[in-house]
């Protein structure tokens, strides 16, 4: 029996229906706060989901929202192909929030006027609120908020009243007089807006008149009493890598079928340090389920020999992980389902959302990469969740901290970490510099501080001198990022005195190394991995 990605076994598409249909819907028009802004609502315990913005107005209010969040992005409103939405969607009589560019969306559709403004806007700004009640309620005279503008409303309609501005944007937040719609010309989910998480609370609780059922141990409660049901008595075959994903998903699963639960490691050669009898110390520990391990180096090695392309990497690395996967499948009788530890964010960069279009960042092993004569339905419980929800969920389950706040790995392993051509010989030199990475972050105690760290194999050699004599060996850069949801990302600002231990230490203990660098790159416009 097969099925395709989207139509995935368990997927939190269902949800938001156990949670008594309470759920805001994010309509995105390219912004790249729109998971942001998804996050903060499910921080405030409403459930969120991201749709695309052209949906028709009927198959929106099929969805049964509380309310709508119309979100930012990077288009004049009044430029020929700019995204639009159904313009009867402000004939539903839902609520209705607009966000910088979804603001000025919502003021043009009905009856406002939308311009280049004299004194463009980014970064902080003193907004004067006039009326401190309904959205902006118990806001103070004045708060300071995160503007990122070049156009604004210049003009509104009659029926809108102004409810706050700053000294150059007349109309920072406005209501419509008669209709459930609202606006802000700044972005209320950034953290640079200190009050921002009240004004979204403001709108989910006094205007959308929510009531905060959006739990993750319901969540986990509900995904195990769903598994348990749709599974039946069926086996189900679940990747393990070691991560936190993988984890996360085959505790799921455990607490819900517990024997009929077989797992698969495949090692294929592209794996940290010590890994496999790290993951199959932790997996006993853990669990008691079936485990399979796969020694597949040689195979993907050789798959790998005279590749440099990173796209390239990607899918000959997902395709041989599947055909391995496969022949070792065949061995477990009864298997019907493949459980994967897909997320969110994992979602939206493949260009893989449910509900519509968006820009491929990079090819995800696990998204849509596995071709339908595999023979299994997918099961995919954490489709629709955040790392960091991942993680708390974890804790919800019972797993260990040092497994749940794990750093995150990329499928295709040290691969995409490994710049240019992948070889044992440079995977080992990788291998030993990356230990001393993250061994050195948890000895400073910043492990839980950092979001990802790592070492990345640079495509280039360079000149140094090592006990007196010339040495033409690799250089290896360093990264390490802070991030809440894996979308944006900065990097650390890691101390000197440790950046200079770990640079000392790669020198002196990692043979073939003679240059160490340091990544400050944020996402964007770099992305977390090198390739």
């Amino acid at each position: 029996m097969t099925t395709s990605p989207s139509a995935s076994l368990a997927s939190n598409s269902s949800a938001a229906s156990d949670l008594g249909q309470e759920k805001i819907l994010v309509l995105d028009f390219g912004s790249q706060y729109a998971q942001l802004i998804a996050r903060r609502v499910r921080e405030l315990h409403v459930y969120c989901e991201i749709i695309r913005h052209d949906l028709p107005a009927e198959a929106i209010a099929a969805k049964q929202p509380a309310g709508i969040i119309l979100s930012g992005g990077p288009s004049s409103v009044y430029e020929d192909g700019a995204p639009k939405c159904d313009p009867k969607l402000f004939e539903l009589g839902l609520p209705i929030l607009g966000i910088c560019y979804g603001m000025q969306l919502a003021c043009e559709a009905l009856g406002g006027k939308v311009g280049h403004c004299e004194s463009r806007e980014y970064g902080r700004a003193a907004l004067q609120v006039t009326s401190p009640e309904g959205l902006l309620s118990g806001l103070p005279g004045e708060t300071e908020v995160w503007m990122s503008h070049g156009d604004q409303v210049n003009a509104v309609s009659e029926e809108f009243q102004a409810l706050a501005a700053t000294s150059t944007c007349p109309f920072a937040a406005v209501q419509h007089q008669s209709l459930p719609v609202f606006g802000l010309q700044f972005h209320p989910e950034v953290t640079h807006t200190p009050l921002g998480s009240e004004i979204l609370r403001n709108f989910l609780y006094n205007i959308c008149e929510c009531e905060g059922r959006w739990r993750l141990s319901d969540f986990a409660e509900q995904t195990i009493q769903r598994l348990r049901e749709e599974i039946g008595d069926d086996r189900v075959i679940c990747g393990l890598s070691g991560g936190v994903d993988s984890a996360v998903t085959a505790a799921l699963l455990y607490k819900a079928i517990g024997p009929q639960l077989s797992c698969i490691l495949v090692d294929n050669g592209l794996l940290r340090k010590d890994e496999q009898a790290a993951v199959i110390s932790e997996f006993t520990d853990h669990f008691q389920a079936d485990l399979h391990v796969v020694q597949a180096e040689r195979l993907f090695l050789d798959s790998l020999s005279g590749i440099t392309e990173p796209q390239e990497k990607r899918k000959r690395i997902g395709n041989l992980f599947i055909a391995c996967f496969k022949q070792e499948a065949t061995k477990i009788s009864g298997a019907k389902y493949l459980a994967q530890g897909t997320l969110y964010p994992d979602v939206i960069e493949s260009g893989a959302a449910p509900d519509g279009p968006a820009a491929t960042i990079k090819l995800h092993h696990n998204v849509g990469g596995l071709p339908e004569q595999l023979g299994f339905e997918l099961v995919e419980p954490l489709r629709d969740l955040f790392k960091d929800e991942v993680r708390k969920l974890g804790i919800e389950l019972g797993l260990p901290e040092h497994l749940v706040w794990r750093h995150p790995f990329p499928g295709p392993g040290l691969a995409v970490r490994c710049l240019g051509e992948v070889t044992k010989e440079k995977l080992d030199v990788l291998r030993e510099a990356d230990h001393i990475v993250v061994s050195e972050i948890k000895e400073a105690g910043l492990y839980r501080e950092t979001s990802q760290a790592f070492a990345v194999m640079l495509p280039v050699q360079s000149v140094g001198v090592m006990g007196d004599a010339r040495t033409y060996e690799n250089a290896v850069a360093v990264r390490s990022v802070n991030t809440d949801d894996f979308m944006t990302a900065d990097w650390s600002h890691l101390p000197y005195d440790l950046l200079a231990k770990i640079s000392n230490r790669i020198i002196n203990e990692v043979r073939g190394v003679n240059r160490v660098c340091y990544d400050i790159s944020s996402k964007p416009p770099a992305t977390i991995e090198w390739e």
